[in-house]
């Protein structure tokens, strides 16, 4: 049996889900382009009909109450999906079009992703993309996010996980330093050496050390004066300036090998590797944009690694 749907509904959800945006029935009203008071009693018909409160209000702000934040999600992935749905069908009769927002970590934006958005624009000019670029975790509803990169195991489910690439780590310190302070011929004599160590966004730890020894991998915790958060590439420009020791993956220090800022110290450990993913929510059937997107960055992104 089809559940009968109230036409109105369906503005008053929209309205409901710009007032969830921006935290003001004001300022949901400037946006749009109604009044205040009718914002207002939109929301106050949407919560009779829902028989339930959701938003709290004071004299200077508003607040979604837990009924009100589920109404949320589940409302926003009803219009997400329902926008896929017409990108679909309208497919067939035009290129794909519209936003994509990708949140991507800022190392691998930087040396992996970003060279290869210009190619991407020109054969969909129709696409425009809003990259994030962060190391913290997201959520794909309330954040409005259609694709996230990731580096390492992962454990949620209800995502789909596209493997891009096993990205190789190496051991990389300055001329400087290794003039100054000898160059290390075992992982023992990490000890003796200055390491620049970078923070874990999701934990605070530091990430561990990796090698392999040709037969198993090895995990070092290891322990700095000196430690980076945020940005790995301070961890890189500190070494370039001879602070010391960083282990870094292959795609971001080549480029100073080349040059000779770097050099790659216990070559006989490397081997170790890292996995990068493309995730996205489980649907059956992905809008064109996200589609051509991931396929893009899937094939041109393997075919630059190998």
């Amino acid at each position: 049996m089809t559940r009968k749907f109230d036409p109105v509904q369906l503005g008053s959800i929209e309205i409901f889900l710009k007032a969830a945006e921006t935290l003001s029935f004001a300022k949901a009203a400037v946006e749009l382009g109604l009044g205040a008071p009718a914002v207002s009693r939109s929301i106050a018909r949407l919560e009779k009909r829902v028989g339930s409160r959701l938003f709290t209000r004071s004299t200077r702000r508003i607040r979604l109450t837990e009924d009100g934040r589920l109404y949320q999600e589940q409302c926003s992935q009803a219009l997400n999906q329902i926008a896929d749905v017409e990108d679909i069908l309208g497919s067939q009769r035009r290129a794909p079009s519209g936003l994509i927002r990708v949140s991507v970590p800022t190392t691998y934006a930087h040396y992996r992703i970003i060279p290869l958005l210009p190619e991407f624009a020109r054969r969909f000019p129709d696409i425009r993309i809003e990259l994030n670029i962060s190391n913290q975790n997201i959520d794909f509803i309330t954040e409005g996010f259609d694709l996230a990169i990731r580096m390492g195991k992962l454990p949620d489910s209800s995502l789909v996980a596209r493997r891009l690439e096993q990205a190789a780590l190496g051991v990389f310190a300055a001329p400087s330093y290794l003039q100054a302070q000898g160059e290390p011929r075992t992982l023992s004599d990490l000890k003796q050496h200055k390491l620049v160590l970078f923070e874990r966004p999701s934990s605070g730890r530091t990430f561990p050390w990796e090698f392999s020894d040709g037969t198993r991998d090895i995990e070092m915790t290891m322990k700095s004066a000196v430690m980076f958060s945020g940005d790995f590439l301070g961890c890189v420009n500190f070494a370039i300036a001879g602070g010391g020791l960083v282990q870094a993956y292959d795609f971001i220090a080549e480029q100073y090998v080349k040059t000779g800022k770097l050099i790659e110290v216990l070559q006989a450990f490397r081997g170790h590797t890292r996995p990068f993913s493309l995730l996205y929510p489980e649907k059956h059937n992905l809008a064109p944009r996200v589609r051509a997107f991931i396929d893009y960055i899937s094939e041109t992104l393997v075919s630059h690694a190998t």
